[in-house]
């Protein structure tokens, strides 16, 4: 049985204060679902949110990293730093990576490459633009980047893969992703993994859903076959909002 999985992403959100206030609210919360539950702070309060959750279920995981082991890249950060504080998850191609740092198939390869060279666990982020969506055109893309990035892999790699699809054209542009599109899309990418490694890996490997998922929309979405969780923006950063998700199971 695939893992239901629930991952708060806090994006550039909460200075240190902030981040432990979210932190004592998140203890308070109660949870009656079986999902997974992940929150992801910015880099400055990854060791102090892994301290303050480390007796908890919640598992503290990163936004990003670099692919290089060390080096001259000012400003980031590797696979061997987070794990040094207890970080073993990492979110690589983000659609706010790819767009607004231009990662592109390359960079993310080297970097699921590295994460996974250091034994951490990946979840993989992609999904289509509007433009690929309104030229019909959303399943070749998202293939794509399935493809371009992952299918270097072994078979045996995806016990540490997450893939998590987002619909980049509904996330703040007016648009409205309905959860039969993001079932058709999640079955779209079982069926590219089954091609490409047979059906018994493709229905291990996790698919989360990040298109805006919510309180009052995450029962509707997480009942959908192919679905077997969220990526968490805006509502991850209120804790009652983000245990309402997590127990839409």
């Amino acid at each position: 049985m695939r893992k239901h999985i629930v991952a708060g992403n806090w994006k550039m959100n909460n200075d240190l204060p902030e981040t432990q206030d979210l932190i004592t609210s998140l203890k308070r919360q109660k949870q009656t679902s079986n999902a997974e539950v992940m929150v992801a702070p910015t880099f400055t309060n990854l060791w102090h949110a892994n301290e303050s959750l480390r007796t908890t279920p919640i598992e503290v995981i990163a936004q990003n990293m670099h692919f290089a082991k060390n080096g001259a890249y000012t400003g980031e950060v590797s696979a061997a730093m987070l794990k040094s504080i207890g970080v073993t998850t990492v979110i690589l191609g983000h659609s706010e990576r790819r767009a607004y740092f231009n990662e592109d198939d390359t960079i993310l390869t080297q970097k699921v490459n590295a994460a996974l060279d250091h034994e951490m666990r990946v979840i993989f982020c992609f999904g289509e633009e509007l433009a690929d969506r309104k030229a019909n055109n959303h399943e070749y893309v998202v293939q794509q980047q399935i493809s371009n990035a992952l299918f270097h892999l072994s078979a045996s790699a995806y016990k540490h893969i997450v893939l998590a699809y987002e619909p980049v054209w509904a996330i703040g542009t007016g648009e409205t992703a309905t959860p039969d599109q993001a079932q058709s899309m999640h079955a779209f990418i079982r069926q590219t993994l089954a091609a490409k490694y047979g059906e018994d890996l493709a229905n291990k490997v996790s698919i989360l859903y990040g298109g805006s998922v919510k309180p009052n929309n995450a029962n509707e979405i997480f009942s959908k076959p192919d679905v077997d969780g969220g990526l968490i923006g805006g509502a991850s950063l209120k804790a009652e909002d983000f245990f309402a998700i997590v127990n839409a199971f």
